[in-house]
């Protein structure tokens, strides 16, 4: 058994299209290949050695590499492709029915109620847009009327940005706890989220006070077994806010990847048992959706030198799993997650030989493996990889 699992998520780190990736658009997805091929390649060498590139059947493949851990990739199960479907299913809960999404903006009938709840007088936008794009363009009407802008994508959220200096954080928090208790039945959007952004040097930039308001997934998961069994479960970054708390004891939020790294060091210094579940969002957030391949590519490596000091940490009875969660290609159209199989690593201290995992079936392959080492209730999904890893 191993005492400890540190299950790191490089949130939209895809590794190529699904079978299904069009009936999402999303044929030609690639997002790890796209970075890869971006200027002399990606310079990873504790990924490459972990397995990253021995992963078999993706277009980064390098058969000339001999890794140490276990290597291979995942489909998802769940019908979507964005960080609370993926999330949940790494846990054993699969999302059958696909979250609602907004391409042409929020009903009206929302919308009222939205204002009545609020006590708020209007608001701004009402679409599909980009967040870093549409506070720059109505960020100054948003200072002078007060209103906060609402805006979507095309995941299923419901996003409400606001300058700090005209709506406090604590009131865009309230905001958006009444929008998440609005938005049930058949408009229960995965995820209301709160985007706070400031005046800088003349530009509206966001802050790091962002903060996720999901779904409550069923206590039917791993994190939940965890827990029950008195197991001490962590979540570092996002991690409470995509599973609303359910299974998760200690927290904390992040500002970004570096951030996320130097917290969960911090956990491995003085949590010995139990589980550190970490999501460095910024792959994401910062480069996939804004379509930087340039950024995407130093974010990686800039993580794979954490990478150095989170396996200098490591114990004997310590197991690392890094995987993603769905893709953002940075180098494909639009601003939207990608619908790709997600990459898979594996590696603990006493490993012989590396392991091909193959492509596993699903994400629930993960929490399977993380409740068959902690001896807790398996998920209805997925398969333990556990003696693999043995």
């Amino acid at each position: 058994m191993f005492k400890r699992v540190i299950w790191i998520i490089l949130d939209s780190v895809g590794i190529g299209e699904l079978p299904d990736a069009e009936r999402f658009g999303d044929v030609g997805a690639d997002t790890l290949g796209h970075v890869n091929a971006y200027g002399d390649g990606l310079n990873v060498t504790n990924l490459s050695k972990l397995g990253l590139f021995s992963i078999e059947n993706t277009s980064i493949y390098n058969p000339n590499i001999t890794p140490i851990g276990a290597y291979g990739k995942a489909s998802e199960l769940s019908n979507g492709k964005d960080t609370t479907t993926g999330h949940w299913e790494m846990v054993g809960i699969e999302t059958k029915k696909a979250f609602p999404t907004y391409p042409n903006g929020f009903p009206e009938e929302v919308m009222q109620e939205f204002l009545e709840k609020t006590g708020l007088s209007g608001y701004l936008a009402n679409c599909v847009a980009s967040g870093t794009e549409i506070i720059n363009r109505l960020g100054d009407e948003h200072t002078r009327t007060g209103y906060p802008i609402i805006y979507t994508s095309a995941d299923s959220v419901f996003q409400i940005a606001a300058n700090e200096d005209v709506i406090p954080v604590q009131r865009l928090y309230e905001i958006c706890e009444i929008a998440r208790n609005i938005l049930k039945g058949e408009h229960e959007v995965a995820r209301v989220i709160a985007r706070p952004f400031i005046k800088e040097d003349g530009k509206y930039v966001r802050t790091s006070n962002r903060h996720d308001y999901s779904i409550k997934p069923t206590t039917d998961n791993v994190l939940s077994y965890m827990k029950e069994a008195g197991y001490r479960v962590t979540g570092v970054g996002k991690i409470n806010d995509i599973f609303c708390g359910v299974g998760i004891g200690d927290s904390v939020h992040t500002k970004d990847n570096i951030d996320g790294m130097e917290k969960t060091l911090d956990f491995m210094d003085t949590q010995h048992e139990g589980l550190i579940f970490t999501n460095l969002v910024e792959f994401d957030s910062t480069w996939g959706h804004r379509r930087d391949v340039a950024g995407y590519a130093g974010g990686l490596e800039a993580f794979d030198q954490e990478l150095n000091k989170v396996l200098a940490k490591m114990k004997d009875d310590d197991l690392l799993i890094i995987n993603a969660d769905h893709g953002c290609d940075p180098a494909f159209k639009g601003t939207d997650h990608t619908r790709e199989y997600i990459p898979v690593l594996m590696y603990h201290k006493k490993m012989e030989k590396p392991v091909n995992l193959g492509i596993l079936d699903t994400f629930a392959d993960l929490g399977a493996t993380i409740a068959e080492n902690f001896g807790v209730k398996k998920p209805d999904i997925g398969t333990s990889l556990k003696n693999k890893l043995l």
